[in-house]
């Protein structure tokens, strides 16, 4: 199923607001893996065309464990300047030749359908990831490591907290086997602590939260992309839930932006949360996605919010990342619903 380019106004924004980071990447080797998932795909397009536009002459080595699908998948892929695909699964491939300056890491299986339910295979890949691209970084004399982690790792949110800071001492727990893909997170963040310490290496974790955008799956267990392809449909926008839960929603070419200046800054450090800081319930997203693509959409809401429901808030304190970075949201909600739209209805004509 083949899927389009990003939208040429979404690369021009993430370049605007990097160019100057993208000096420190002239002539330097990237390594990074779920470079053709939802988040890997806007970092490979983003390196790609600062690459192209700014002739930086660098090379970005992406992992992949079927490189023949990702192609087919994504044939732009092919054609973009610097970037090659290696083969490999992330818990244990055999590592490139040569010298890395920056290694990336977001593989991980939060999406995989082939995975849902298998909490042992998610947790052992997060984790067996983590060393092995560890393992990578050591042995290819890296200077910087990110790793995507997960707002995940704070466990369940309070709904006394507005937004969870870095500092947040939470968790999630540990007697239940849904919490795997947190723990697994959480340990990859302790792996990153003693490599750094060890081995001097900089290291970077992204802690990550909701996001809407390009690749973004329809049918997963995203409420926003659900709503989405239920609004492309012409179906009802149906929640599941009785719409009270909270999340925040940051549009893929701003966590670009920020992931890349992880990367790329010398002055990042520490964990970041990265994330909008507008709060919606769930009920208002489905709203805000009606109101952009489908105007006269029904909204079923499945539960019944009573006195005792529990509000369920994942929403972060990006302040850090705002003082020590100047990081921010710039592209609002709406405005990511309708660019997304966009995107999926050009992958959709290229299907037909």
């Amino acid at each position: 199923m083949p899927h389009p380019s990003l939208l040429v106004e979404d690369l021009d924004h993430v370049l605007a607001h990097t160019r100057e980071l993208w000096e420190g990447a002239r002539g330097k080797r990237l390594f990074v893996t779920g470079g053709t998932g939802f988040f890997g795909a806007w970092l490979v397009e983003a390196f790609a065309h600062a690459n192209d536009t700014l002739q930086l002459g660098a090379e970005l080595v992406v992992l992949t464990r079927d490189p023949d699908a990702a192609n087919q998948r994504l044939p732009h892929m092919r054609s973009l300047r610097g970037v090659s695909l290696h083969r490999g699964d992330v818990r244990s491939f055999t590592h490139p030749d040569g010298h890395f300056d920056v290694v990336v890491h977001g593989a991980a299986e939060s999406s995989q359908q082939a995975h849902v339910g298998d909490d042992r295979h998610m947790f052992e890949t997060i984790v067996d990831g983590t060393r092995e691209t560890l393992a990578l970084a050591r042995n290819a004399g890296a200077d910087t490591y990110v790793l995507l982690s997960s707002g995940a790792v704070y466990g369940r949110q309070p709904a006394t907290i507005s937004h969870v800071t870095e500092d947040y001492s939470g968790g999630p727990d540990i007697s239940a086997a849904s919490s795997a893909y947190a723990e697994a997170k959480r340990a990859a963040e302790v792996m990153t602590a003693i490599e750094a310490e060890r081995n001097a290496v900089s290291v970077r974790v992204a802690r990550c939260f909701a996001f809407v955008g390009p690749h973004l799956p329809l049918d997963a267990h995203f409420a926003i992309g659900n709503f989405i392809g239920d609004a492309m449909a012409g179906r009802p926008i149906r929640i599941r839930g009785d719409g009270t839960a909270t999340r925040s929603y940051l549009y893929m070419a701003d966590l670009a932006i920020w992931i890349w200046t992880l990367a790329l800054s010398r002055s990042a450090r520490g964990p970041y949360n990265v994330g909008s800081e507008k709060a919606l319930s769930i009920l208002d997203t489905a709203r805000a996605v009606a109101e952009v693509c489908a105007p006269n959409a029904a909204i079923e809401v499945a539960g019944t919010a009573t006195a005792a429901s529990a509000l369920h808030r994942y929403v972060p304190s990006t302040r850090r990342a705002r003082e020590q970075l100047g990081l921010g949201q710039t592209i609002d909600v709406r405005d990511a619903i309708r660019r997304t739209v966009q995107w999926h209805q050009q992958s959709a004509a290229i299907r037909a």
